[in-house]
């Protein structure tokens, strides 16, 4: 399970806003941890502490182990093109993220509950796996079943902007239809990250 369980407020204070893990739209008040930030402005920060940072916030806003983490790294590295955009591009194209992009879900957290509990169908397949890897022209669309209506009735296609790769539409009985139109790139990334120091951090690893 790469479920954080542990004090979100915490966790939010130390990474800064991360949209896949409170939500978009949502930012923390940066006032009320003034005192914390200046502490930590005047303590000296390492290189390592960068990176370490980099990757933390990279994981747990995609809601990664650091074993899952690893592996897209390393997959990374024997795949052509930037070493530090192919991640993000595999990150994007998880199919819980895609879920949390096209507005069904508020956090990548419930789009990943919603996979488990097998309300998502990908080309009229139930998918539980929320690390499948979506290809173009997939077509995702929510079961037609109560529960799963319900929980989505109430929370209807968010107004944010949907990346270019990714297209939402209302089928017949207002249920929501979403298409994957290619592989997702950097702009589509709506987390404030330099991807090259996970690399640097992962360097010795991978």
């Amino acid at each position: 399970m790469s479920r954080y369980r542990g004090p979100r407020l915490r966790l939010i204070r130390r990474l800064k806003n991360l949209p896949g893990f409170i939500g978009k739209g949502k930012t923390t008040n940066l006032g009320e941890f003034r005192n914390a930030t200046d502490q930590s402005a005047s303590r000296k920060i390492s290189q390592f502490c960068v990176r370490l940072e980099a990757k933390q916030r990279l994981r747990f806003n995609y809601g990664l182990t650091e074993r899952q983490l690893l592996k897209y790294v390393r997959i990374a590295r024997k795949t052509r093109g930037s070493t530090g955009q192919v991640p993000l591009q595999l990150l994007e194209m998880r199919l819980d993220n895609v879920i949390f992009h096209l507005g069904l879900a508020s956090t990548i957290p419930a789009a990943r509950q919603l996979v488990n509990h097998r309300h998502i169908l990908v080309n009229n397949c139930i998918v539980d796996i929320p690390s499948y890897r979506c290809k173009p022209r997939d077509i995702i669309t929510v079961r037609n079943r109560p529960t799963s209506y319900n929980a989505l009735r109430a929370k209807s296609p968010r107004k944010d902007k949907i990346p270019d790769h990714l297209t939402i539409s209302l089928s017949e009985g207002n249920k929501p239809t979403g298409l994957v139109n290619s592989i997702a790139n950097r702009e589509s990334v709506n987390l404030n990250i330099n991807e090259l120091l996970v690399v640097e951090y992962y360097s010795r690893k991978a």
